[in-house]
């Protein structure tokens, strides 16, 4: 559960759906103690009786934003949450005995250096959580944060240090007994995000609310933003109206998309599972573009995967361009 902050919504509506998904779930023989459910969490939405009952009902994996360890820069990017709140909210989900936690944690934010990226991990290192993922930050049009950097009161990392930023991020983080599965994302052995990997080997997956969006049967579709009409529509059991961005992709469209999201993850994308699915064999339906990739460092190729070499990690922007 995430994209958003459900962990403001009522406890109560948490357990209420998740008991209704359980009896689905049950009812078509899949097992819901087996399935990894992760509810994300801001730092001061929670307390001790809340991650208990989402402990109770069947969630097993949390997912809290850090985002940084300084509070002003917290507060530059608009946060509402402090060091110590996101302290508090961590100590009490080991207490209620969650042991499998993400941490958000975010890079080239206005005014952020080297030592503030390194003061950030050495906290998560002692703190030691399964998973971290780690996100540029991206400025959105029309937010505030936009403004102030146009007036010039923010100013963002020059690339280059950006670069720096994240490297010296995936150094730490695999020094310290993390592994690199995608190009956010470490993990201690085990603890892969289930979710994630299943988007990025373009798996279904389906998305409720406003906003949320899906992929079955080859057709992507999103749902309106308006919550109002949203509630409307499900009362009035006129659910398709809900529904307001619809594209069935064509083969090829797959097959790009399968490279897009292959090239994610730090394995690469797996050649068997391209025949597999596909019939094609990617290293003769792209030859020219990989050669060409290749050629330019940016990518490696062996008997089993395509994959992003150090430099294409760094501009994988541009092997991405090639697919769409």
């Amino acid at each position: 559960m995430g994209d958003g902050t459900p962990s403001y919504i009522n406890e109560k509506y948490i357990k209420e759906l998740l008991e209704k998904l359980k009896r689905k779930l049950e009812n078509n023989e899949t097992k819901f103690e087996n399935i990894e459910i992760t509810i994300e969490v801001n730092p001061g939405t929670v307390t001790k009786e809340k991650l208990e009952l989402y402990k109770n009902c069947g969630i097993n994996r949390l997912s809290i934003g850090l985002q940084s360890a300084q509070n002003s820069l917290l507060k530059e990017i608009g946060r509402i949450h402090t060091l110590k709140e996101f302290l508090e909210t961590y100590k009490i989900a080991k207490e209620v005995k969650f042991d499998n936690i993400n941490v958000d944690l975010m890079i080239g934010l206005p005014n952020q250096t080297i030592q503030d990226i390194k003061e950030s991990l050495e906290l998560l290192i002692k703190l030691d959580p399964t998973h971290i993922s780690v996100y540029s930050l991206i400025v959105e049009e029309g937010t505030i944060i936009e403004k102030k950097i146009e007036e010039g009161s923010l100013v963002l990392p020059e690339e280059d240090l950006e670069r720096r930023m994240y490297w010296y991020v995936k150094d730490y983080l695999e020094l310290h007994g993390y592994d690199q599965y995608e190009i956010s994302n470490f993990s201690k052995k085990g603890h892969e995000s289930k979710h994630n990997l299943n988007c990025w080997n373009q798996k279904e997956y389906i998305g409720f609310g406003i906003a949320a969006h899906s992929y079955i049967k080859n057709i992507r579709f999103g749902n309106i933003e308006n919550i109002e009409k949203y509630i409307e529509n499900i009362e009035a059991e006129k659910i398709e109206l809900n529904k307001n961005i619809e594209e069935k992709q064509t083969k090829e469209e797959q097959e790009k998309e399968f490279m897009m999201l292959g090239f994610r993850k730090i394995q690469g994308v797996n050649i068997a599972k391209f025949k597999e699915k596909f019939t094609d064999n990617p290293l003769f339906l792209y030859n020219k573009k990989l050669n060409k990739l290749v050629e330019e460092g940016l990518i490696e190729v062996d008997l089993n995967y395509i994959r992003l070499t150090n430099k294409g990690l760094d501009l994988a922007n541009l092997v991405f361009e090639e697919f769409i």
